[in-house]
């Protein structure tokens, strides 16, 4: 080739190069809005339609809960076995497509496990084997997400009577099932800062944590009075424990603990937007934040719509 048609071939090149390099800078830095909240748990007849819904966020409900729990009076255990623990009456499978329909911006989930399965009774996490379990959860999952025509998945197991690598081998072959044969298209996890809690999703992030979107970190399981200080710090560790993690941030407006929206929740939040860490928000829970209107819900999305 003669060298002067080289190097005017290498020129434009270089020239390409250097266009498609400050077009990539110039474009803006995502700054994700997505908002969640837990809805269901505590029978207060909160519907999908009572809550504020910003156009400009990504939105999504988790019922709360599905438990590996018989469902009656006297509860037990059932090894992966899966039934509805939400408000039935009015979260059902047609008040779920039809909020979908009113909102494209919504989507909805549904959490595994919580706190109890009844007063006193904890919703614990014990199966009789690796194999069994898994079996049954992706069974009885997959019928849910199917009836009512979910979304996601969320993982909120808050009591153990099996080992943190059992508990890894379970979460983790059930997550892969769903997300490797699109049962669900986005996952999560709802830990929290107690050593037990931690020990398990830790094992489950380690060897399963390419499968996992979201971590719902309950910031408001943290001692009541939390400061902004504090916040910030507790937010930096847990993003060292889930590295690589979308963390999302939250409170509570059922008087639990942590970072409170009147103690600076709001100024925390937004000063993790301005360095590019705020991930998204969500709340605990919708059946709490009724009495007030949801005005915490409708704060929360216009920080992260604007």
């Amino acid at each position: 080739m003669d060298f002067s048609v080289l190097y005017i071939y290498l020129l434009i090149l270089q020239c390409t190069f250097i266009s498609i390099s400050s077009t990539v800078q110039a474009l803006p830095r995502c700054s994700p809005k997505l908002f969640r909240e837990y809805i269901g748990a505590e029978g207060k007849s909160v519907t999908f339609s009572d809550v504020p819904i910003n156009s400009n966020v990504e939105f999504h409900f988790i019922l709360s809960f599905a438990i590996d729990y018989t469902n009656a009076s006297n509860p037990l255990l059932t090894d992966g076995n899966f039934n509805v623990f939400w408000d039935t009456e009015n979260l059902t499978p047609s008040a779920v497509s039809q909020i979908k329909a009113q909102h494209p911006n919504v989507k909805v989930a549904m959490s595994l496990a919580g706190d109890t399965a009844a007063k006193g009774v904890n919703a614990s996490f014990k199966p009789r084997s690796i194999n069994s379990w898994v079996s049954n959860a992706i069974n009885s999952v997959t019928k849910i997400v199917k009836e009512y025509n979910l979304d996601g998945i969320d993982i909120d197991y808050e009591h153990f009577l099996a080992d943190p690598d059992t508990f890894a081998e379970c979460i983790g072959r059930l997550l892969f099932h769903l997300k490797e044969n699109k049962i669900v298209s986005f996952t999560s996890i709802a830990p929290f800062e107690e050593d037990a809690v931690q020990a398990h999703y830790l094992a489950l992030w380690q060897k399963y944590g390419h499968l996992i979107d979201y971590v719902n970190f309950q910031f408001y399981a943290y001692d009541r009075g939390t400061s902004v200080s504090q916040f910030l710090q507790y937010f930096e560790t847990q993003s060292e424990n889930y590295r690589g993690g979308k963390i999302l941030v939250s409170f509570g407006t059922d008087g639990s603990g942590g970072l409170t929206p009147e103690n600076g929740f709001f100024r925390a939040s937004s000063f993790l937007k301005r360095e590019g860490k705020l991930h998204g928000i969500f709340i605990w829970s919708a059946d709490n934040s009724k009495k007030e209107k949801f005005r915490y819900e409708k704060q929360s999305q216009d920080l992260l719509a604007t």
